[in-house]
Formats: C-alpha cells, sequence, structure tokens
C-alpha cells in the first residue's frame, strides 16, 4: 500500500493509484502545473491575450489582413509572441500558438492560420 501524494493518507483500491481521492489529485496537479512566478504568469496572460485578439479577426481560408493599429488600439502586444519562422522566400512570421503574422507595408498586417 502507498500513501497519498498529496495529504499522506493511505490509499485503499488498486496497487498503482498515487492519490486517495480526486479532490487531493486536483490539488496535487493544480500546485504541480501552477506558474512559478509572477512573471511566467504575466507572460502566459500576454501570450492569451494576444491570441484571442488574433482569434477575432475574419477569416477567409485562413487567412486576414488587418492593421498594426487596430491590433494595438485592441490591446495586442507586438513584443509577446511563441515562436518566429522564417521562409525560404525570407517571409517572417510571428506566431502566437497557431495563429502566425506577417509584417507588410504601410501598417498592414496578414494573419495566417495552421490548420
Amino acid at each position: 500500500m502507498e500513501n497519498c501524494l498529496e495529504c499522506g493518507e493511505k490509499i485503499i483500491g488498486r496497487t498503482d493509484k498515487k492519490f486517495c481521492n480526486d479532490g487531493c489529485r486536483n490539488t496535487y496537479n493544480n500546485n504541480h502545473n501552477k506558474d512559478s512566478s509572477n512573471l511566467m504568469r504575466n507572460i502566459n496572460n500576454k501570450l492569451r491575450k494576444n491570441h484571442r485578439i488574433l482569434a477575432e479577426q475574419k477569416f477567409v481560408e485562413g487567412k486576414a489582413k488587418t492593421t498594426r493599429n487596430k491590433l494595438i488600439s485592441a490591446g495586442f502586444d507586438f513584443e509577446y509572441f511563441t515562436n518566429l519562422k522564417i521562409y525560404k522566400n525570407g517571409a517572417e512570421y510571428h506566431f502566437v500558438y497557431d495563429i502566425g503574422y506577417k509584417l507588410l507595408e504601410e501598417d498592414w498586417i496578414l494573419l495566417v492560420k495552421k490548420e
């Protein structure tokens, strides 16, 4: 018999159980997976907000076009993105999870969704 990883109580039931009940399992996983610092929490919040703003744009066949000013006025922060992809033709796309954007001339931005 093992003891619960969260509360230390004896576990009754299957031999491979790690927690005595769902409450202990949830508490353990929430504590284990929470952001370890305010910095991480703030960055993750900014990334989620950026993704939400991009996802609200009107996509047609996986593409959309908007302006830098429209995104900024919605609260988009261009300093926060998850990855940068540079294609063979030299095109740079900044991605926020599954939605990428390419800076065009005259304040325009092309948005693409990974399918």
